[in-house]
């Protein structure tokens, strides 16, 4: 039995952390979700900026939207909705199976509205409209403001993928805004199911201690975090005032292991893939770290519901100088940061591509 399948019996699904033209035009998702049990998929703007940047996939499209005058943000989300929600219809037979647990696929706002509650929920609601799917998670960030934002949109019955979350208190945040949504839809009469993931990034954390860490605690701290924000997303579930919300109708918000593909060239490909086998969770997988871990990866068993050693391991590198909470604010606001990045050279791409098509006239 392939491990991709293993792990699916575990209780863990797998997404693709990735989106191109080319993997459904070529029928390659087509191949991962019927091979590698691939159950959904997750789009980022830097996934975009190299499809859109490095590859002639969307140049037809890209011509005739900008000849109906189309360009900037609103010709990118017209680009990316038509991929999303292709995938969206391939994953659809997952999603109706499952009862809407699997099958999904993300889009996110703008990076740039990070800071900007109101316009966010206002993109929010726009895009998901738009997508005219069930099956289309929006994606927003974990930031003060986009907390706010969470929380109005779950309330809006927009169904949320909660992204650039780095430690347990970023994860804890999120479902406080999830479950305050929920609770006051159920004050307002509405129904309380409205689908939500929290995506914890992992392997940033081992890349920001390379160098300040002892040997034995590399590529050790980012699996501590899961482990310990797992703990926590159990006892959420086990807590009265999830059960209240679960017993009218809602939907656990699952944890999702994000920045899953090694960094580190001495380490297993397949590294966070094998620690972080956790029942009812999500890993959402680049490419090559799937093919990897489809080809030699392993599971060895479930992760432990307590925490297993994260607390030690934690401590281990606070001792060596690591402050982790500082850090945890830190890798946001550079994730935040290279988000947006990617989001100006993404729309000045399409602007020159936009120009090159013009003047060449094809």
């Amino acid at each position: 039995m392939k491990p991709t399948r293993q792990l699916q019996q575990l209780g863990q699904s797998i997404w693709l952390d990735n989106i191109t033209r080319g993997l459904l035009d070529g029928g390659t998702l087509a191949g991962y979700i019927g091979d590698l049990s691939v159950t959904g998929l997750t789009s980022n703007p830097t996934i975009f900026e190299q499809a859109i940047g490095k590859t002639g996939f969307y140049d037809a499209a890209i011509r005739r939207k900008s000849g109906e005058g189309k360009s900037g943000e609103p010709l990118f989300f017209e680009l990316a909705l038509d991929d999303l929600t292709r995938a969206a219809d391939l994953f659809r037979p997952v999603f109706d199976a499952t009862d809407g647990i699997d099958g999904w696929v993300s889009l996110e706002v703008s990076p740039l509205l990070a800071n900007d509650a109101p316009a966010t929920i206002a993109s929010a609601a726009r895009l998901h409209a738009l997508a005219r799917r069930p099956n289309l998670f929006i994606k927003i960030p974990g930031t003060p403001d986009g907390l706010t934002a969470i929380e109005e949109s779950i309330f809006a019955g927009v169904p949320i993928n909660v992204t650039l979350l780095f430690s347990t208190a970023h994860y804890v945040a999120a479902a406080e805004a999830y479950l305050r949504g929920l609770e006051r839809r159920l004050a307002a009469g509405r129904d309380a199911r409205v689908d939500s993931v929290a995506s914890l990034f992992i392997s940033r954390w081992d890349v920001a201690v390379k160098d300040q860490v002892p040997e034995p605690l590399r590529n050790r701290l980012g699996i501590a975090v899961a482990m310990q924000s797992y703990r926590a997303y159990r006892e959420m579930l086990a807590s009265p005032r999830w059960k209240k919300l679960a017993a009218a109708g809602a939907r656990p918000q699952r944890l999702l292991f994000a920045s899953t593909g090694t960094k580190d060239p001495a380490a297993s490909e397949t590294l966070y893939i094998d620690a972080l086998a956790a029942p009812g969770t999500i890993n959402t997988m680049p490419e090559k770290t799937l093919l990897a871990f489809a080809d030699r990866g392993a599971v060895p068993g479930a992760l432990p519901a307590d925490g297993g050693d994260a607390e030690a391991v934690l401590a281990a590198c606070r001792r060596a100088g690591v402050d982790d909470a500082a850090l945890a604010q830190r890798l946001q606001q550079e994730g935040a940061d290279a988000f947006s990045k990617s989001w100006r050279s993404l729309l000045q791409q399409i602007a020159g591509k936009t120009r090159e098509l013009a003047r060449a006239g094809t």
